[in-house]
């Protein structure tokens, strides 16, 4: 039977190269001279240090053109809480990974709702579709581009 995983996945080195390209970039602002800001990723958030909030979200406003010139989905990133340090402010930013279990139920409530005839497995962090029909499987990964479920979701293992 054909069938296809959708997953939430994000190229680690592409977001490293976003990191890397915003910190350039932060050299050379006219706006960011004489002030201690950095960009820094590790392993899965990243962390934007300024002196003023304003600064902060200027930050992340640079990574987020970054990223999206290297085909990344801005909102696959979570801007999390701040933390305030003597006079510096630091936001971390989340990497979302893989789908959760609200995620999941979402989008197999999306899909059962559809009343396209396939079957939805959750499995881990990804789901599993099968179906009898190609056309169904095609229909189910265009339902699931064309709905706003708020995080980015890819397809792989299509089989036929």
């Amino acid at each position: 039977m054909p069938s296809f995983d959708i997953v939430s996945e994000i190229d680690l080195n592409q977001a490293k190269n976003a990191v890397e390209n915003a910190k350039r970039e932060l050299e050379t602002r006219f706006d960011f001279r004489g002030v201690d800001a950095k960009i820094e990723l590790n392993k899965e958030h990243i962390e934007l240090t300024a002196e003023a909030d304003q600064q902060v979200m200027q930050l992340f406003d640079i990574f987020a053109t970054k990223a999206s010139k290297l085909q990344l989905d801005v909102s696959s990133f979570k801007i999390e809480k701040e933390d305030r340090h003597g006079k510096y402010i630091t936001r971390h930013v989340t990497i979302k990974q893989g789908i959760d279990k609200e995620m999941a139920k979402k989008v197999v409530k999306l899909i059962k709702d559809s009343s396209i005839k396939v079957q939805v497995a959750i499995q881990g962090e990804e789901l599993r579709v099968t179906g009898k029909k190609r056309d169904d499987l095609q229909e189910v990964m265009q339902l699931i581009r064309t709905s706003n479920l708020g995080q980015p979701f890819q397809f792989k293992n299509f089989r036929d």
